[in-house]
């Protein structure tokens, strides 16, 4: 059953600049991963300083194997490192039933 992936960061402005080619890498890699379906990037009106990472997989086994992936914690732990902190990840599957 496929799922989405809602990733939150908290990117200050400062930093926002260096995180581009972050985000363009992960986003880059995952199109790659078996069982990635799409992916977007928004942007909060509100709060400009927060960014929404919604991404859909075939199966949350696919999405465990890509956030346990060498390639995908390479990216990751550079963000952490610039962000000074840890991303949230929530997953949804479609419907009442699991």
């Amino acid at each position: 059953m496929a799922v989405k992936i809602f990733i939150k960061r908290i990117v200050p402005q400062d930093k926002a600049r260096q995180m581009i080619p972050l985000f363009r890498q992960m986003r880059a890699s995952a199109t790659n991963q078996s069982g990635y379906i799409t992916g977007e990037t928004l942007r909060s009106l509100d709060k400009p300083d927060e960014f929404m990472v919604i991404s859909t997989w075939q199966s949350s086994e696919d999405w465990k194997k890509w956030l346990q992936s060498k390639e995908r914690n390479e990216v990751q732990s550079k963000i952490d490192d610039l962000l000074g902190g840890e991303t949230q990840y929530d997953i949804y599957h479609y419907g009442f039933s699991e």
